[in-house]
């Protein structure tokens, strides 16, 4: 639209920038267009000027928005995702120095934790040589990759735990599952000289098993075997079990490791290891109030796992016990709709839970330091180098000292004796400095053994009489309370049944202590207090995760199959039979099955009694066998059941049936591992080494599957 006054020519915003644009792409009009455009800017200076302007005020904005993006150092509030693939390292730099690569597969830290001591006093000892601590799941992308390092190493020392039924930890099972299924490789490792320190308990049957495997094949690949296998025994003192083990290695590295030059030097002075301490920084009250904004029940990573576990609320609760029961068994279900959670039957379910607020409250106490302060942990120091050598476990997120020791200090553990040093450090009474430092000496360890192992006392317990111990924040969560691990559970239900929920059953732990204190355990607690969003809007929830299990159901439905499961040791064949009881409604024709169930009396703890016998009416069960310990004239249990079903089971397992058993491993799961070695000792008419050997093959064969805890 045109109008006119005098001379002057006014055109709309539009028209003037179309007329810009013209003469800028149009060169075979140059003079007319550049008339013309020149024209227009004079007669309209003001708009030119306000529209030139406003578009150097933009750029402007847009270069600071992006400069304080790229410059800003946000807080972490959850651990970096873990990548799904290993990008390939740079190519190291061969410059001549000895070098030792120190692998961990850990579950709970403490492998990880000796791995880092062990490189620690290693590179005071050895000052010329260079050490790498590796987590085995990063170590290689793939089995091809695994090769391809491992061949080139020289000297290497892995700290491997064992736990459940002989498995590897979560982080090394990849690595022991291309490292066993290659055991019959000709020798390729013969450059390589090794140590392995095993981590376990010897309650269990498959005492260290990982350790001593992975030993055994290094031996027979060509490695050259620099001390015997090393057996930490955590149902005593593995501390003392991982110094025996080093003080053995140290003369042979002093062989490999010492230059011709250190060999006519004295020997090292004595190594006293550095307490740990995180860099603490205090932060402003206002802080406190974001906190829990990073949880949502999308947790932001590719993957959900235990670095990075998604929130899940609780949806139901409820009591399976009768009230004539003097025990507690919770039901439990978690919500996992809209979390990208998935689970297979025979999962796990890892929960992080949270310390009870009495609990909490003692420790507040004991530390004497203000419990709505909001702070951050720092591994490095303010000049970016790390502290104690690497050697300090990825902080926490920002928060309260209130909601630290709630969500991830272990306060009710039993304190190793490096914990028992750091409090010696920081005892202001010398009596108590010397009584903590003995009771963590060689000097120190009968009594050791005793008063704090034999009593189960915990570490609140432990600095209460010591109070003149009073550590900084950043060495209370770096050296004295260990991280408060999740506690896991076999997922009593089917993703075809349950697809948008987690079942667990949890039996309440609730026991005196040889020094009189009630050890309430704390998840079993947590679950038994847990509020369902059926019962409250603000419902609980915890940080949940999966872990696979190979606790699996045949893939042939038609295949026999025999479940042994007394008290919650039911919770996975439940799963089982949701599973079978779906198949049965799809058409799947499903083979023979049996489950031994065992509960002290029918009218106090006989859990999911309505669901079993609506399995077996619905054909998902072909038969249900109860054994009632407190019922009638005699105690009788699931192994009692076994042997009265004996010939049924010889021939389940002859028709190439596959056994399960769930509960227990110190009691339970040892009987009937005893039963079905007589079982088919007698009924196949073996002699003892013969049935064993049976058994085993079961095993190796996938058909004899335990998850035991």
């Amino acid at each position: 639209m045109e109008s006119t006054s005098g001379s002057s020519m006014k055109i709309s915003p539009l028209d003037l920038m179309a007329a810009i644009f013209r003469g800028k792409i149009d060169p075979s009009s140059t003079s007319s267009a550049g008339a013309e455009v020149a024209s227009v800017i004079l007669e309209n200076r003001e708009f030119v000027m306000i529209l030139t302007t406003s578009i150097a005020v933009l750029i402007g904005c847009v270069v600071v928005f992006v400069w304080r993006r790229s410059s800003a150092q946000k807080p972490k509030l959850v651990q970096p995702l873990k990548p799904l693939v290993i990008p390939e390292p740079e190519p190291e730099v061969d410059d001549g120095s000895k070098k030792v690569t120190i692998f961990f597969g850990t579950q709970t830290g403490t492998a990880e934790g000796f791995a880092k001591a062990l490189a620690e006093e290693a590179k005071a000892r050895y000052d010329k040589v260079t050490f790498k601590v590796v987590d085995l799941d990063d170590y290689a992308a793939d089995d091809e990759a695994y090769e391809e390092k491992l061949k080139n190493e020289s000297l290497a020392i892995f700290f491997l735990a064992t736990y459940g039924d002989g498995e590897p930890t979560d982080n090394a099972a990849r690595f022991y599952k291309w490292f066993t299924e290659g055991k019959e490789k000709e020798a390729w490792l013969q450059n390589l000289h090794y140590g392995v320190f095993g981590l376990g308990n010897r309650q269990y049957e498959h005492f260290n098993k990982v350790a001593v495997v992975v030993d055994e094949i290094l031996a027979v690949q060509g490695g050259k075997r620099l001390v015997p296998v090393g057996l930490g025994d955590d149902d005593q003192c593995i501390e003392d079990d991982f110094t025996a083990w080093r003080e053995l290695m140290w003369p042979e590295l002093d062989q490999l490791l010492r230059d011709e030059d250190d060999a006519t030097t004295p020997a090292c002075t004595p190594y006293t290891a550095a307490v740990l301490e995180y860099r603490v920084v205090f932060n402003d009250a206002a802080d406190a109030s974001v906190e829990d904004k990073s949880w949502n029940n999308v947790n932001g990573h590719a993957v959900i796992d235990a670095q990075h576990p998604c929130r899940a609320n609780v949806a139901v609760r409820k009591e399976l016990h009768t009230p004539a029961s003097d025990r507690f068994c919770i039901h439990l279900e978690f919500d996992i709709a809209g979390t990208g959670l998935t689970y297979e039957t025979g999962d796990h379910v890892g929960v992080y839970c949270e310390n009870l607020s009495e609990t909490v409250e003692e420790a507040i106490s004991l530390l004497g330091l203000a419990p709505e302060a909001h702070f951050s942990l720092y591994t490095e120091k303010d000049d970016g180098t790390p502290l104690s050598g690497g050697s300090l476990l990825p902080p926490f997120p920002p928060c309260t000292l209130r909601t630290a020791l709630t969500r991830y200090a272990d306060l009710l553990s039993s304190p190793k004796k490096s914990a028992l040093l750091a409090l010696a450090a920081y005892a202001s009474d010398p009596a108590e400095a010397d009584r903590l430092r003995h009771l963590a000496s060689p000097a120190g360890k009968d009594e050791y053994a005793q008063w704090m192992v034999a009593s189960q006392r915990s570490l609140l317990e432990v600095m209460a009489e010591f109070p003149s111990a009073k550590p900084p924040l950043g060495v209370f969560f770096a050296a004295v309370a260990p991280r408060l691990q999740p506690r896991y559970y076999s997922i009593s239900s089917s993703p075809r049944m349950a697809p948008s929920k987690i079942h667990v059953t949890c039996a309440l732990v609730c026991d005196k202590t040889p020094k009189g204190r009630i050890h309430k355990g704390i998840c079993s607690t947590w679950m038994k207090n847990s509020v369902p969003s059926a019962k409250s809007d603000d419902c609980s929830w915890a940080p949940i995760f999966v872990r696979q299990s190979n606790f699996r159901l045949p893939v042939d439905s038609k295949v026999p199959i025999l479940m042994i499961g007394p008290g919650t040791g039911f919770a996975p064949f439940r799963g089982f039979l949701q599973e079978r009881l779906a198949l049965k409604e799809d058409g799947a024709e499903l083979g023979p099955s049996v489950l031994f169930f065992g509960c002290r009396n029918s009218q106090m703890d006989y859990i999911y009694e309505d669901e079993l016998n609506n399995f077996v009416e619905k054909g998902a069960l072909s038969e249900l066998v109860v054994a009632f310990s407190r019922q009638g004239p005699t105690k009788e249990y699931v192994q009692h059941k076994m042997m009265q079903k004996a010939s049924d089971i010889w021939n389940m397992i002859s028709q190439g049936g596959y056994i399960f058993v769930c509960g227990d491993a110190k009691g339970m799961a040892k009987d009937v591992h005893r039963t079905l070695h007589t079982i088919l000792q007698e009924q196949g008419s073996l002699d003892s080494s013969k049935a064993e050997s049976m058994v085993k093959n079961l095993q190796t064969n996938g058909r004899y599957l335990r998850d035991v805890w």
